[in-house]
């Protein structure tokens, strides 16, 4: 049955990451702590690990189009490298005084998080990309920096969420069209999943290698089916179906961490 589970897990993690870049933990780890009864650490490092890969095939093929900013993209990388770091061991200690409190935190983001794409849907609008002087560029590619660095932390700790902060940042801040911010952060993501996925393991999170292989091969299927969806799928309907998606989980979720 845990291995039916872990397949599902899978497979939705790649979905909503070839959907919106979300990152993979926003399922895996939920369904991992609250049916599977695995620590949340344990599910945070697994969740990472199966962000390398789907991550690494969807920045490859943004790259191709030329949807990358490699310059900034890669000082932004730095930073967040450096956050995932310190996260990961942040997330440790926490781990120490709640064994499930991050699966728990996890879940609660994503109710958050179903609730914003279903009310206010994340599109992106190519006319936020104004043309600036070097000055006030160089200030903009500052700040990304530093909020590179502090979502690296956040996903470090929590292996949730770093991949629509991190969208939102290049778009928001340094005014990127919406194709250019995805593909970028996914390879943001990519270097940051690798990193904290390391520092777990390094930390001594114990991982059946079967089952995480499971979870891997099937978010990385799940990923590639669902890129080539999403390329045809109206944004909107789009944001809503992801939306619906986090909430039926977590609220599944939490129901087997309850009473099953």
């Amino acid at each position: 049955m845990f291995y039916i589970i872990y397949i599902i897990a899978g497979l939705g993690a790649g979905v909503v990451t070839g959907l919106a870049g979300l990152s993979a933990a926003v399922i895996i780890t939920p369904l991992l702590v609250g049916v599977c009864g695995w620590s949340g650490y344990d599910a945070v490092t697994v969740a990472l690990a199966s962000d390398v890969l789907a991550s690494l095939l969807s920045a490859y093929t943004y790259y191709k189009n030329g949807n990358i900013d490699l310059k900034r993209g890669l000082a932004v990388s730095l930073a967040a490298f450096a956050g995932s770091v310190l996260g990961s061991y942040l997330g440790y200690l926490f781990s120490k005084t709640s064994e499930n409190g991050l699966g728990y935190l996890v879940m609660v983001l994503n109710i958050f998080l179903g609730i914003k794409f279903i009310c206010k849907p994340v599109t992106g609008r190519e006319e936020e990309n104004h043309p600036s002087q070097n000055s006030v560029k160089s200030k903009k590619t500052a700040l990304a920096v530093i909020l590179g660095f502090l979502i690296g932390v956040e996903c470090g700790f929590m292996g949730s969420g770093g991949g629509i902060l991190m969208m939102s940042v290049f778009i928001v801040v340094l005014g990127f069209h919406l194709k250019s911010a995805v593909g970028t952060s996914t390879m943001v993501m990519t270097l940051v999943a690798l990193t904290g996925a390391a520092s777990h393991f390094a930390l001594g999170a114990g991982v059946e290698p079967l089952a995480g292989g499971i979870m891997i091969a099937a978010c990385l299927f799940g990923a590639v089916v669902s890129a080539a969806y999403a390329n045809r799928c109206n944004i909107i309907k789009l944001n809503r179906i992801v939306g619906v998606t986090l909430l039926i989980l977590s609220a599944v979720s939490l129901a087997f961490s309850y009473y099953g």
